[in-house]
């Protein structure tokens, strides 16, 4: 007997990383081996030194094949056993580790807008839909667009064991959000770019692309972003850590937003649900603030805080590294630990 494990890695394209995939046969019950795929044709490699690695780091059941058969995420590396510079995982993991102790948890919620046809599912052929306001958690076939995609991919992630925790109908038609947590630093980066593989690959049998843009339409429409809920052991405690990881974000705020997603500055307007991308701003319950603290966490004096700078497009890795980074370290400065 054999089984198809599915390959996934996070390529090199600039100035945002695609998602490639191959498939493997392995004999049942065999481990899972490196394997290499061709750099050049991923933009990793120069063609008279193509050869790349992929280490399988995380996998789970692949609810499209179904049986045995496997989704492997993989991190890429050099044949000298070095990670490739595309490997944001390895970048972050080393800061992971440094600041374990704090027990970080992360929820990310994934924004993505459905396209047919050169326009978004739910757009007509020519001129635009009706203005944004009853599309937001909307129900009717005339506020609803592409709700079966949505269900099979809720269904897939499900079956694969992904830490998925919801899904809803966002402001713009044809936009969707689904959301990956509470997990680790790490963890929530695997989980999001194996759902994000499956979004695509359901999307497919659709006929329909899924895309990450962050202001996928120009004008009076909602962007596209991935809202990051983070806290610490600290944060979930106490009241005075939570405003000590704002004000930490706020003395990064430039260096955060340069590594949030390509095109930030299309999307962070000051306009629809955001603050502008060169101002850095914190308060409760407000939508329009970089981070927002939620009003049961001012209320409870304990909780999280919602990062609602980063892009729909954001590699999950670097956004996880940014934060755990500067916000461990200044908690870890104050002694809120």
């Amino acid at each position: 007997m054999s089984y198809k494990a599915e390959y996934i890695w996070i390529d090199g394209t600039e100035p945002t990383a695609r998602l490639r995939s191959k498939t493997r046969i392995l004999a049942d019950g065999a481990d899972l081996p490196d394997w290499g795929f061709d750099g050049s044709s991923t933009n990793q490699a120069p063609g008279d030194r193509s050869d790349c690695v992929l280490k399988p780091v995380f996998s789970c059941p692949d609810p499209i094949r179904g049986g045995d058969n496997k989704m492997v995420l993989c991190e890429v590396f050099l044949v000298d056993g070095t990670p490739h510079e595309t490997n944001t995982r390895a970048k972050l993991r080393p800061i992971a580790e440094q600041y374990a102790a704090q027990d970080s948890w992360y929820g990310i919620e994934q924004e993505y807008t459905f396209f047919k046809d050169g326009r978004p599912l739910g757009f007509p052929e020519r001129g635009y839909p009706a203005p944004q306001g009853f599309y937001y958690c909307g129900v009717g076939a005339d506020e609803v667009f592409g709700r079966d995609i949505v269900e099979k991919h809720m269904d897939a992630c499900l079956a694969a064991g992904l830490k998925i925790s919801g899904i809803n109908a966002e402001v713009m038609p044809g936009q969707w959000e689904f959301q990956i947590g509470p997990a680790g630093p790490i963890e929530v980066g695997d989980h999001m770019w194996v759902a994000r593989w499956l979004l695509y690959r359901i999307a497919e049998d659709f006929d329909v692309s899924a895309t990450l843009d962050p202001k996928p339409v120009e004008g009076d429409w909602n962007g596209a972003g991935a809202h990051t809920n983070f806290s610490t052991k600290a944060m979930r405690e106490g009241y005075d850590a939570v405003i000590t990881a704002c004000e930490a974000l706020a003395g990064k705020a430039q260096e955060h937003v340069a590594g949030y997603g390509a095109d930030i500055e299309r999307r962070l307007t000051g306009m629809h649900e955001t603050a502008p991308w060169s101002e850095f701003s914190y308060g409760v319950s407000n939508r329009g603030a970089s981070v927002r603290i939620p009003w049961q966490v001012e209320v409870d004096k304990k909780g999280y805080i919602e990062d609602r700078r980063p892009n729909a497009n954001v590699d999950p890795y670097v956004v996880t590294r940014l934060i755990t980074g500067t916000c461990c370290a200044a908690l870890e400065k104050a002694g809120q630990i």
